[in-house]
């Protein structure tokens, strides 16, 4: 494993705060777009980018995201982003509504993995099973 894959795996497992409240996930998105250079946008179960994003393709992908978070998890609160660092953020994870299972509390194995990982290190793949078609779909749409 590289410096950076085990960076990567290193802070990926480390503490992350969540994002409960839609007004909390605003604010996050707000720094992330603040300082939109240097990021990668992983979709667990593609493959890794090698490359991030450009500031202006990076805030277009955060918009969809937020897009989608929001119509697919219908609820008062948010809860399913969570950060290594609110304000000074370089880690990540956003679950997808449609694949939560057990992220929170006591349960037998590991959480699920999240649906994206936004970070300023190059991702590590993160071994799941394929996500459902009809995410891999949109993910593509979004990359053209």
């Amino acid at each position: 494993m590289s410096t950076n894959e085990s960076e990567f795996m290193s802070r990926f497992r480390g503490y992350f705060r969540g994002c409960l409240r839609w007004e909390e996930l605003d604010a996050l998105w707000a720094r992330l777009r603040t300082d939109a250079d240097g990021w990668y946008l992983y979709a667990v179960g593609e493959d890794p980018p090698v490359e991030s994003l450009d500031p202006v393709r990076f805030s277009e992908m955060l918009a969809e995201l937020d897009a989608l978070l929001r119509r697919e998890h219908d609820e008062s609160y948010c809860g399913i982003v969570y950060v290594d660092n609110p304000e000074q953020p370089t880690l990540v994870k956003v679950y997808d509504p449609n694949n939560l299972g057990s992220v929170c509390g006591p349960g037998f194995g590991p959480p699920p993995l999240p649906g994206w990982v936004i970070s300023r290190l190059p991702p590590s793949r993160l071994e799941t099973s394929a996500p459902p078609e009809n995410r891999r779909r949109w993910w593509r749409k979004l990359f053209g």
